[in-house]
Formats: C-alpha cells, sequence, structure tokens
C-alpha cells in the first residue's frame, strides 16, 4: 500500500447538545450555521455511537470498517493486543451554557458498572443508563479561547474560607469541620430538596443581584450561580449542583493551556472552546446542572474526596513547532502543531494518528491539501510531513509508544 493510501480525509459527527454554542463549530467546519439547533461537539473517532467516516478512493467509509478490516495495519499490532479499538476519542467543543457536574469511573469500576447494568436489562440508549461501556474516561482539555472551567474539590483551607465568606453557607462550617470534605459533600447531595431551596434560593437571588450590579467576576461562584438563571429567572427547585461551584476550584485556562482530568475527578465546563481527547468512552456519572439523569449514589461510589490542586499545562516542546501535553494514561496523547510559511513537520506514527486543523492550511505529505476545520487520519506506521503556505495549526490525536 502506498503511503497516499494509508492517508486519508476524515469527516467528523456534529453533536447537538443543548449546552453548545450555535456559530463556533459551524465556521470551523465552513457549514451554514443552524441558530435553532445547538452544535457543542464534533466527534472525530471511532466511537460506536458516532464514527467518522474517512474519503477512500471515491467514496466515504466508516473509520471503524477500515480499522476492522485489519487492525494490525491500521493500528498497530502491540495497539491491538492493549485495547483491541482505536482507544481515543477526539473533539471539538463550544461550551455556551454549563455542563453537568460530573465524574468518569476506573476502567475496573466502569466493567463492574457496565456488567451489572447489562444483567439488570437496562438498554444502552435507556436515559437512566450509566454506563455505556467497559471503559474509562480520562480526559485532556486545551483552550481555543477563554476557557472556565471546574476542576476538583479547593484545598480545607479554601473550601472553609468559602463556607466562612459565604453567608447562606456559614451553617454548614461545624459539619465540614466535623465530617471533612466527603461529609459535607455527602450531606448536600443527597438533602432533601426542601433544604435545598431553603438554602440556595437566597444565595442564587443575592448572586443574580450582584452579576446585574457588575460586582462580581468569573472568578467568583456567585457569577456562575446567577449565569444558571439570569436567562430563565428563579425557577420553583434550586439546582444542588450550585453547591458544587462553590466547592470546586474555578479554574480559568488560556488559549493554547491544558488540564488533564483523570477518573474520579468531580469536573464541570462552565464556557468557552476548546479541543478535547479522552478515552474512547461514553461514561458519565452525574450530580446536577444537567437535565439529563442523576444518579447521586453512584457519583459518591466513584468520587475522590480530596484536595486538588489544579495543574494547567503549557505544553512541552517535543519537535520544532511541536507541544505536547504529557498525560499519564496509554490511551492517547495530544499535541499542537505551530507552523510558520515554509515549516515543514515531518514524523512517522506509530499507531493510528487524526488530525484538525484549527487555523490556516497544511499540505500533508505534497498531495493532501487540509484547510481550517478539515481532518485526516494516518495509519500506523506511515511517514509523514506537514508543510504549511502560511500560519497555521495542527492538533495531533495519538496513541503513545505502548
Amino acid at each position: 500500500m502506498e503511503s497516499k493510501e494509508r492517508i486519508f480525509k476524515l469527516k467528523g459527527v456534529v453533536q447537538h447538545y443543548a449546552w453548545g454554542g450555535s456559530t463556533f463549530i459551524p465556521e470551523l467546519l465552513g457549514t451554514q450555521p443552524d441558530l435553532a439547533k445547538p452544535s457543542a461537539e464534533y466527534w472525530m473517532g471511532a466511537h460506536s455511537s458516532a464514527p467518522s467516516e474517512i474519503y477512500r478512493t471515491d467514496s466515504w467509509q466508516q473509520l471503524n470498517e477500515l480499522i476492522s478490516s485489519n487492525p494490525s495495519d491500521a493500528l498497530q499490532s502491540a495497539v491491538v493486543e492493549k485495547f483491541g479499538e482505536l482507544p481515543y476519542l477526539f473533539k471539538v467543543l463550544d461550551v455556551k451554557d454549563m455542563l453537568s457536574i460530573q465524574v468518569h469511573p476506573t476502567k475496573a469500576n466502569a466493567e463492574i458498572g457496565y456488567d451489572a447494568e447489562n444483567a439488570a436489562g437496562i438498554p444502552l440508549n435507556a436515559p437512566h443508563r450509566n454506563y455505556k461501556d467497559r471503559n474509562h474516561k480520562p480526559e485532556v482539555m486545551v483552550a481555543l479561547s477563554d476557557f472556565w472551567l471546574l476542576h476538583g474539590f479547593k484545598s480545607k483551607q479554601a473550601l472553609e474560607d468559602t463556607l466562612q465568606n459565604t453567608q447562606e453557607l456559614t451553617v454548614l462550617l461545624p459539619l465540614f469541620r466535623k465530617e471533612g470534605i466527603k461529609g459535607l459533600y455527602q450531606f448536600v447531595m443527597e438533602m432533601d430538596q426542601v433544604d435545598v431551596d431553603n438554602l440556595l434560593a437566597p444565595l442564587v437571588k443575592r448572586a443574580l443581584r450582584l452579576k446585574k450590579e457588575s460586582s462580581i467576576t468569573k472568578s467568583s461562584p456567585c457569577w456562575w450561580a446567577a449565569k444558571l438563571y439570569e436567562e430563565t429567572g428563579m425557577p420553583e427547585h434550586i439546582d444542588r449542583g450550585i453547591f458544587s461551584i462553590f466547592f470546586f476550584n474555578i479554574v480559568q485556562v488560556n488559549p493554547g493551556e491544558a488540564v488533564f482530568q483523570k477518573a474520579g475527578v468531580p469536573h464541570a465546563y462552565l464556557e468557552g472552546q476548546n479541543i478535547e481527547l479522552m478515552a474512547n468512552s461514553d461514561n458519565v456519572l452525574r450530580g446536577g446542572l444537567t437535565p439529563k439523569h442523576v444518579d447521586v449514589p453512584e457519583l459518591m461510589k466513584h468520587t475522590l474526596f480530596e484536595e486538588v490542586v489544579p495543574q494547567v499545562m503549557k505544553g512541552v516542546p517535543l519537535m520544532p513547532g511541536e507541544l505536547i501535553y504529557p498525560c499519564p494514561v496509554p490511551d492517547f496523547g495530544l499535541s499542537k502543531i505551530s507552523l510558520t510559511q515554509g515549516m515543514e513537520f515531518q514524523s512517522e506514527t506509530y499507531s493510528l494518528e487524526i488530525f484538525i486543523v484549527t487555523e490556516g492550511s497544511v499540505l500533508v505529505n505534497q498531495h493532501m491539501v487540509l484547510k481550517k476545520g478539515e481532518c485526516a487520519a494516518i495509519l500506523a506506521k506511515t511517514k509523514y510531513s506537514l508543510l504549511a503556505p502560511g500560519h497555521a495549526t495542527v492538533f495531533k490525536a495519538f496513541v503513545p509508544v505502548l
């Protein structure tokens, strides 16, 4: 097989979730935005629920089919032996409204949960199903814009300060001092809804007033509590996910910076656009800020109740023009390739790699042009070059050498 037959244009799948924006992903892809239908995520990969397509000869074919026809050739035998599939899912996200408070299980716990729900006869597409597959879902994100997220519990001192300085939450201080992070979080997550409303309604009202007065910024949890309800007004029942906004670290990530999230770390994306790469899984345990299924007992079972100091990565130089974002998992790796006019990047794939151009355009192996928003898949053990006629930015998903 000639090298050019090992490099394919790839077309991903747009996911229209309610929290997404309307214009960023269509503009990236060069398509017309549908203002009535949010474009939240763009999936690039071989996940069975939304596999990408590759252009082969003169027609589009599912990436799954190409891989399954000769897995060792497409992925490399060591990757097939370890994972049995393309082990990552690559995405672009446009977060307009806050995502759910969520935790991802470890691989061992995902296998247990998946098998248990199968044994209970819960259909894979049931809205109350927690486990869609038997895989873990560690993930890394790189900001494409000013990006905000919740990431892990604050330090005990910062959490005590938050409770002390938020008048509606000071009633929780004695419990926190006695029971710690887990005791505090379990208490509010299992609290009767009427008590949630009584505790949080005054807090939300105050937050709405402060945001309207422009007296708070995005670094304040009150700003996000207000954003949740500023368009719809005060609801009958307050979402208990607001507790998480006050208990978790609020992290600002600048364009080009990254955050890795391991299993068990509670988190939620708040606002902005990013590149995201994760293990090939769709397992999410939710704890609020969503109309989707919330399973508090299952969430609590898999949450790490520990202080987290957010680690914002700036990237480590790997090759000329390339920054890598180190992730402590074997499933995936992510790098950013920045090219200037006339600059050529040369490499060889270990396993199947997927590229997306986010700025400018590149020429792949002198025969394929990839413009902004276009993607390519390159099979294992293939030499390739990227040549830029001007400034270009490319994000690359790959499998680290096993």
